[in-house]
């Protein structure tokens, strides 16, 4: 099976390989619990923050078959794609939202709810969701003073066939925005 995430970043950030936690899980009889018990008893182990634990219980469940890329534990999937835009979050925002203007749909399906947005300090906020029950957030934050990533995640959709499908539609939509 191939990692997820590489051999080297794993090492790096839990002290041991894949196989080790592999080999772990197996002995505490894993397979048997739900993603939510498994990596809480990952998050147990000494020098694993909960971001690893979520990480290293992601790549166990593939491993078994229990989900694939990018499935969650609910079983819908989820894709993201990003581009890096000069100027400040809100320049970020005002850009997206002209693209956007009069917008009724994304690829055919309809926008059923929203937009909504909203900020922090930190973050700027635009928020639809879709006829199909899949929902499109962008996350905007300030990268250095004179850039801001905007991130479009598309979150519960039905299958990695229609992961595909949006991230080629989101990459191409974002091309047309200025950097």
């Amino acid at each position: 099976m191939t990692l997820s995430i590489s051999e080297t970043a794993v090492v790096k950030g839990t002290g041991q390989p894949w196989s080790h936690w592999q080999s772990w899980l197996h002995s505490i009889h894993a397979s048997e619990l739900t993603h939510k018990e498994i990596a809480s008893k990952l998050a147990e182990q000494p020098g694993i923050s909960g971001w690893w634990a979520q990480m290293l219980a992601v790549q166990f469940e593939q491993s078994i078959g229990r989900r694939v890329a990018g499935q969650d534990c609910s079983g819908s999937f989820s894709v993201s794609v990003s581009k890096t835009l000069g100027g400040s979050m809100d320049d970020a925002l005002a850009c997206w939202q002209q693209l956007v203007q009069g917008c009724t749909d994304f690829s055919d399906i309809a926008i059923s709810r929203g937009p909504d947005i909203s900020s922090t300090e930190k973050w700027r906020y635009w928020r639809c969701g879709l006829a199909d029950g899949s929902r499109v957030n962008i996350n905007i934050y300030q990268k250095s003073p004179d850039k801001a990533s905007l991130t479009v995640q598309h979150d519960k959709l039905e299958s990695s066939e229609q992961v595909e499908h949006w991230r080629a539609y989101w990459k191409e939509r974002l091309k047309t925005l200025n950097t």
